[in-house]
């Protein structure tokens, strides 16, 4: 039975449970011996790591209490994602546990779940366990703030990974470390008003871990731990060290992501500065400009603008926009984690599953050129993206040649077999091209979004330096964000919400540059696209093509959002050939450089 603690003011119905006085997990290994996970040999962290590097796509789910609300609180719409309207609400705990009375999810199918992320062709699952607001999904002996104190009194946890065990999908569990319910969670809120003084953070980690050992003991074969709110300073890097050797003793294969520690910033292993950064980097709404070299990360992605159910949100990303991401994702080496908010009566939005539909009809035929694949040998491709497989090359074409004629830039092998994904009997012709292979293609292409045409190759992909944007047939030279080589730190390409552009610039050292063929010598003028939200103007810029120079100043647009075009100067480019165009910072007063869409230059 559980052994109620009620040592604090507790504000309603909540209880953190002893069993019988023991702290479940932390004896869990007394008598076997320890093992210590930061002495991994490469070898065996590849072994541990390959299921999920060959896995590629998952499917996130953001589900509790929150989703009750809805985002909106006293009939009032809460300005949050919304997993948060407990904190941007300031709603406090005795008028928030009410929701648990209310959570009676009784349209719940773990099987056709599970069947909707199979279906998109999701080789795992991550679910929240328990999400900030402190709420556990799974029958927990720690706590009555659990699923069993709800009308539906069925444990959700079990139902998901039982199901995913049985249809051949991974679970994992994301659990956060911060908990704005927990009596002796700190720091206080300072909407909480429940005294602090008796509040012991060490006794919060021992119910954080006893919560963790039953999470990864009760449940069988668990793949990840994806931990999150990890920036509060009660949180510190011994404690994330800790916790990380004790699930690894506890399940030894388990794979635990960078958010366990202040490593956030790096991908896997240690951060410059020395901090653990668990087993891989988590980006979030982004995908990195160029990917992470050498490292494991997943970039965790919303369809809409939220995590959690919110009820009047409904800019949904489009399927499109969505396989693209996917499809980046995989040409940089990276995971791609697609979220779905299901609904307080325990369905997936139809949007959702609508998107998810269309997802797994592209990966039916395609899937081939996702799973197990690595990094692209290209830095850049205008007409797509790349992944590639020993001896294979999966060209993802996003803009189909009106010409019917493929460049592939700077690709030195020789190409044995070419076809298309979608008629693997029908051969293309290679050609050889000026710096480049030609691949002759019918005239429509099989998918509007994204056709893969796979070269089959001699030995290991080489690709000389060649530029693989190329001047208009008009003369123009158009230089977006999205083929922009980013330098630094805090820029990076954002996307979706009219922001498509290098934004996030706070850092003045950092800058982007493009590579461009030239066919055409001659005098151009440059124009630059940019915005700039009022109070952020007055940055100085500096336009880079060789040895000449055009420097200019940001104006204010009004947001981040509405941007122009300005000309910038002129330039002369005697010589045909490559040439590379820079823009970087001279001076940044406001908070941001700005938001660069694209460069062009016109003849």
């Amino acid at each position: 039975m559980r052994q109620m603690w009620t040592g604090m003011v507790m504000g309603g119905m909540v209880s953190v449970m002893l069993m019988g006085g023991i702290l479940l997990g932390a004896d869990k290994k007394k008598d076997a011996p320890a093992v210590d996970p930061f002495k991994e040999t490469p070898q065996q962290r590849d072994a541990r790591m390959q299921w999920w590097r060959e896995a590629r796509f998952g499917m996130f789910i953001h589900w509790g209490l929150y989703a009750v609300p809805g985002g909106v609180w006293n009939g009032q719409e809460v300005p949050s994602a919304g997993e948060w309207i407990m904190f941007s609400g300031k709603i406090p705990v005795a008028e928030y546990e009410p929701l648990v009375q209310q959570f009676n999810p009784i349209q719940f199918n773990a099987k056709e779940w599970v069947q909707i992320a199979k279906e998109a062709g999701m080789k795992y699952i991550v679910l929240t366990s328990k999400h900030h607001d402190g709420f556990c999904l799974f029958d927990s002996q720690y706590t009555d703030y659990d699923i069993m104190s709800t009308p539906f009194k069925r444990d959700i946890i079990k139902e998901l990974s039982d199901e995913c065990h049985k249809q051949g999908l991974k679970i994992c569990w994301y659990h956060s470390i911060m908990d704005w319910h927990h009596p002796d969670y700190l720091p206080r809120r300072e909407w909480d008003q429940r005294p602090a003084d008796q509040a012991d953070f060490n006794r919060y980690i021992t119910y954080l871990k006893n919560e963790l050992t039953e999470l990864v003991t009760k449940y069988g074969d668990i793949g990840v731990l994806w931990f999150d709110g990890e920036w509060e300073n009660t949180w510190t890097e011994a404690m994330a060290k800790d916790v990380y050797a004790f699930l690894r003793n506890l399940q030894g294969d388990i794979i635990i992501n960078n958010r366990i520690s202040k490593g956030r910033g790096g991908m896997g292993g240690m951060t410059a500065e020395g901090i653990f950064s668990g087993d891989f980097g988590t980006p979030e709404q982004e995908l990195p400009a160029t990917g992470m070299a050498g490292a494991d990360w997943e970039t965790c992605m919303t369809m809409n603008d939220t995590w959690g159910f919110k009820k009047n949100d409904h800019n949904w990303k489009s399927p499109e926009t969505l396989i693209r991401q996917l499809v980046d994702a995989s040409s940089k080496g990276g995971n791609y984690l697609l979220n779905v908010g299901p609904t307080p009566d325990g369905l997936i939005p139809s949007p959702s599953v609508e998107r998810l539909e269309a997802m797994g009809k592209w990966m039916k035929v395609n899937s081939e050129s996702i799973y197990g694949s690595s990094a692209s040998v290209f830095p850049k491709l205008a007409w797509g993206r790349c992944t590639v497989k020993p001896g294979r090359l999966y060209l993802h074409v996003f803009d189909w040649p009106a010409d019917g004629k493929l460049e592939v830039p700077g690709l030195k092998n020789k190409v044995k077999k070419a076809y298309l994904l979608a008629d693997k009997k029908a051969r293309l012709q290679v050609t050889p091209g000026e710096d480049s292979q030609i691949v002759s293609l019918p005239a429509t292409a099989p998918d509007p979004i994204a056709s893969v045409v796979v070269l089959e190759i001699e030995g290991q992909p080489e690709v000389a330096a060649a530029a693989s944007l190329r001047q208009g047939s008009d003369g123009v030279v158009t230089l977006v964000a999205a083929d922009a080589i980013v330098h630094g730190q805090t820029a990076k390409l954002e996307t979706g919400g009219n922001r498509d552009s290098i934004g996030f610039w706070t850092n003045p050292a950092d800058f982007v540059t493009w590579d461009f063929k030239l066919k055409q010598p001659g005098t151009y003028t440059v124009e630059i696209t940019y915005a700039c939200e009022n109070g952020s103007g007055g940055s100085q810029y500096r336009i880079l093509v060789g040895d000449q120079k055009l420097d200019g100043t940001i104006m204010e647009t009004g947001s981040w959002g509405d941007f122009i075009t300005e000309t910038a100067g002129k330039i002369t480019l005697a010589q045909p050939g490559v040439h590379q165009l820079q823009v970087k910072p001279v001076q940044k007063p406001g908070l941001a450089v700005m938001n660069l869409r694209a460069v062009i230059l016109k003849p």
